[in-house]
């Protein structure tokens, strides 16, 4: 039996609407074998094939589909030869709109919807993801490969068990850190790669943040000692850098103990703050100078993520131990250690602990916040180390307002 008309109506708008959408995209892309009706047509005909099978069998729908096969065929074979148009992206696209029509028969919209969203995106966005596929060199896609085999191929088979003193040596749950922060680090790669050049001072600051603030501030402070006269540009992207550095932390907590976000973000949110309000007092000084995005390593490289790794079992033991054995001042010890060298391991590995209701959100807040400043007076070393003095000045400076401020976060916060 079919459904009734106040079901199935509501239905077909949905799937027209969907259908429209698509059909849109293919008319302003000046495609002629279907455009703006001939879409609309193809979802509210995989609808109503989906409705028929459940009294006549699902015979229909293949048949429907057929049907839809058939004519782009007969609609490409008859095309004048001065219109054909290479690629089939647009029969590809009226088959998946006919399955999603389909799918509107007895599921619910939100996939259907989802769906179509992304299609008319990759249709709009084919110029420049051509243009990105022939930018990105044989390094980058190694890099993409990599991550392929560090996130489908060695997570799924790593034993997800406690091993080692305090069992708190999982394998699994290690490698699934090393590809959060591949994941992330890879599209701050690559998308300072699809910008290049292009990108100025402040988007090079953001890229830097999300790839590594640490490896960001050592690459431009080197940039000074060899090309003098950017200093208040190289600061300003290290400054973006360590600011967008607390957007990267929080973003780790929410990922691995969302429960105690609310608790965390505030005070690291606090102390973002101030790190924009130190870097917004050297926008007026920067004028109109711009400076290329400096992209730092292959981050999806199995040797880094191996090290990142280690690093990140070495943090959640030492932990364990201070945790157990030391005292929470110990605590506060293994933060300023870690973090001189990698802010992510320490945040996970403290993320973790909260998640697990072995550590209060308090207490884990206090101990990323420890770590950032140790990491923010360590990259101010860097830059007075590997940097001209004006660039480290400028930093120094800055840094000390920043530790200045974090300090009373730490001390005064509620």
């Amino acid at each position: 039996m079919l459904p009734d008309a106040a079901i199935v109506l509501p239905k077909l708008a949905t799937a027209a609407a969907l259908g429209l959408l698509v059909g849109l995209q293919r008319e302003r892309a000046h495609v002629q074998v279907a455009g703006f009706r001939t879409f609309t047509f193809i979802p509210v005909f995989g609808l109503v094939c989906a409705l028929l099978a459940a009294p006549l069998g699902a015979w229909v729908v293949v048949a429907g589909l057929a049907a839809v096969v058939t004519l782009f065929v007969l609609g490409n074979h008859m095309m004048p030869a001065e219109h054909a148009q290479p690629g089939i992206t647009t029969e590809i696209a009226g088959v998946l709109m006919f399955g999603l029509g389909a799918w509107l028969a007895f599921g619910s919209a939100t996939v259907p919807v989802v769906v179509t969203g992304a299609v008319v995106l990759l249709l709009h966005l084919k110029k420049p993801l051509h243009e990105f596929a022939h930018r990105i060199g044989e390094r980058d896609f190694s890099a993409i490969l990599q991550f392929v085999l560090i996130s489908l191929v060695i997570l799924p088979i790593l034993p997800d068990k406690a091993y080692g003193p305090f069992q708190v040596l999982n394998p699994h749950e290690i490698w699934l850190m090393v590809v959060l922060i591949v994941t992330l680090s890879l599209g701050g790669y690559l998308l300072a790669k699809a910008f290049g050049a292009r990108a100025g001072t402040i988007l090079g600051g953001v890229l830097g943040g999300i790839v590594s603030s640490t490896a960001t501030t050592v690459s431009y402070a080197r940039r000074t000692r060899t090309a003098p006269g950017g200093e208040t540009a190289a600061a300003l992207v290290i400054l973006i850098a360590s600011t967008i550095a607390f957007a990267r932390f929080i973003a780790l907590v929410m990922a691995v103990a969302p429960q105690q976000a609310g608790q965390i973000m505030p005070p690291l949110a606090a102390m973002g703050g101030v790190m924009a309000l130190v870097t917004l007092t050297l926008l007026p000084a920067l004028s109109h100078a711009q400076s290329p995005t400096e992209v730092t390593g292959n981050p999806a490289e199995l040797k880094t993520a191996l090290v990142f790794g280690a690093l990140y079992a070495v943090v959640i033991l030492l932990v364990a131990v201070a945790n157990a054995w030391l005292g929470n001042g110990a605590l506060y010890l293994v933060a300023v250690i870690s973090g001189t060298t990698d802010m992510d391991a320490i945040t996970l590995s403290t993320a973790r602990l909260m998640d697990r209701g072995q550590i209060n959100a308090e207490l884990g807040w206090r101990i990323i916040l420890v770590a950032a400043l140790a990491n923010i007076a360590f990259k101010g070393g860097l830059a007075v180390v590997m940097g001209s003095r004006a660039l480290a000045w400028r930093v120094v400076a800055a840094f000390a307002v920043a530790l200045a401020g974090g300090g009373g976060i730490w001390l005064f916060w509620p």
